[in-house]
């Protein structure tokens, strides 16, 4: 069979090389955005692959309403590839077609807009005792015997990825390369973040929401199209919202839908899992939950109530620790097992967490970060004299984020917002217009300051009138010197470029 792999910059190159080990395969590889270093172009010509370019397809096909009919070549493309002719197969089919019949141990995969990152967090604390194998945007991580263990930081979530991480937990156990049977007796549970989509193989896929949905393939697809390849996976878990918004109520999905065992869940609402009695607060919040009509893989109904404390100082934080749960209750874990688990989640530092500093602190500095405390993770300085920094540091943030992480710094004393950030770190960018709209509804009792390109864009938008630093440790101190106890960083950024700079 001949197979041309599309796209070598978001994990065609593992695609295209597992391909290769297979008989009967014929494997082309198609570097459409031209990314391929030397190496990788010499370590896939050693693999048998055939590099080709776009005169290859052009030429495959020539008709524009039909391919040659004596050469058929299947075409992998990744969901967001907007090639002029349907590929026959997506990136994430493909890791299907690739790994179903490897990985024996219950897995978890996970899209969505927002909270993907946080969810997987969460779930890695809910399974702590099963050595999971997680990847995220965070890198490749196990934990084996209670010990954290990071595999491979600085990897993308594009489907292929998930080949990658089952690939370096083999090396990894045993001292390498166990038997397809060792490794799956090691690897308890798989917890795998995808992009745009899942790929079937999960037991349970969780969509966690379509907060702000987005054109992808040059408008040709959308974020919430490309994700509805998760309802391929034997049960799915959706927020509430998202599903009926999106999905549910519209006919284009009733096919994939058909058949398929859906659990949600909301805040409040009606939903197979819903909180209530929830009382919100910066290190621990704690709720009730209500479980009705909930399947699991094995087909049982539950009906539960239970109580949680964790890590949620937000609505939109709640809504994560939900996701959480729902899967967890779809795959048949115990609800004292989950409740443990949450209990021991105290955020992602950088990403969504809490840090505090002495209030007499200056020249704070994210290179300096191993040396900061936090009352979160069990620093030693006392609430009532430190400045809380409160951090959502994420490249994927959008409006929707901002309003809802003011919202809950608002109730705190002498609040700042420090906003910026940059662009380019996701294929979902900022709505700068209504962001400034929103800005300009915000009252003098928060501090706003500026940073980064984002924040220097905004800030020539609004007339100047606001505070702006390019740095966003120098827009820190500004708050600090500023008298804020409770400061707010909302920020367009990697964690690891941040505390880098």
């Amino acid at each position: 069979m001949k197979i041309l792999i599309v796209d070598m910059t978001h994990g065609g190159t593992v695609l295209a090389s597992e391909f290769s080990k297979k008989q009967d395969f014929e494997v082309f590889a198609w570097d459409i955005y031209h990314t391929l270093k030397d190496e990788e172009i010499k370590a896939l010509k050693t693999s048998g692959v055939k590099l080709v370019d776009d005169s290859f397809y052009d030429k495959y096909y020539h008709d524009a309403c039909s391919p040659q009919k004596n050469e058929k070549i299947v075409v992998v493309a990744p969901v967001h590839c907007n090639l002029p002719q349907p590929a026959d197969m997506s990136h994430h089919e493909a890791v299907n077609f690739l790994l179903k019949d490897h990985i024996k141990v219950p897995i978890i995969e996970i899209t969505g807009v927002k909270g993907k990152t946080s969810t997987a967090a969460m779930l890695k604390e809910i399974y702590r005792d099963k050595n999971p194998l997680i990847l995220s945007s965070l890198g490749v991580e196990i934990v084996d015997k209670g010990e954290e263990i990071m595999l491979q930081k600085d990897i993308s979530i594009t489907p292929a990825s998930i080949i990658t991480a089952w690939k370096l937990a083999n090396e990894f156990h045993n001292g390498k390369k166990p038997s397809k049977q060792e490794l799956n007796s090691n690897v308890g549970i798989c917890i795998f973040e995808s992009s745009l989509g899942g790929t079937g193989i999960a037991d349970v896929g969780v969509i966690t929401n379509i907060v702000e949905d987005y054109s992808i393939s040059q408008g040709n697809s959308s974020a919430s199209e490309a994700k509805s390849q998760m309802f391929r996976s034997k049960i799915v878990v959706c927020d509430q919202d998202s599903y009926h918004k999106v999905y549910s109520e519209n006919k284009n999905y009733k096919p994939l839908l058909a058949d398929k065992i859906i659990n949600t869940y909301s805040v409040g609402g009606k939903s197979n899992l819903i909180s209530f009695d929830i009382d919100y607060d910066l290190y621990k919040t704690t709720f009730q939950v209500k479980v009705t009509g909930l399947e699991t893989i094995a087909g049982k109904h539950i009906n539960n109530f239970f109580k949680i404390k964790t890590f949620a100082p937000a609505q939109y934080h709640l809504e994560n620790t939900l996701s959480a749960i729902a899967a967890s209750l779809s795959i048949g874990t115990n609800p004292d097992c989950i409740t443990k688990g949450l209990e021991n989640f105290i955020g992602l530092p950088g990403r969504t967490s809490i840090r505090n500093i002495p209030s007499t602190a200056k020249n704070y500095s994210y290179h300096n970060i191993q040396n900061q405390s936090s009352l979160a993770q069990g620093g030693s300085h006392s609430k009532h004299h430190c400045v809380k920094l409160i951090e959502e540091i994420n490249p994927g943030i959008n409006v929707n984020t901002i309003k809802k992480s003011v919202a809950m710094i608002k109730d705190y004393d002498n609040p700042a917002l420090v906003l910026g950030g940059s662009y380019g770190v996701t294929c979902e960018e900022i709505d700068e217009e209504i962001l400034l709209d929103f800005l300009g509804q915000i009252t003098d009792d928060l501090l706003i300051i500026l940073s980064g390109e984002l924040g220097k864009s905004l800030w020539n938008k609004m007339g100047r009138k606001s505070i702006y630093h390019s740095q966003i440790d120098q827009a820190i101190n500004r708050a600090i010197d500023g008298g804020s106890n409770n400061i707010l960083i909302v920020y367009r950024s990697n964690f690891g470029d941040l505390s880098q700079r």
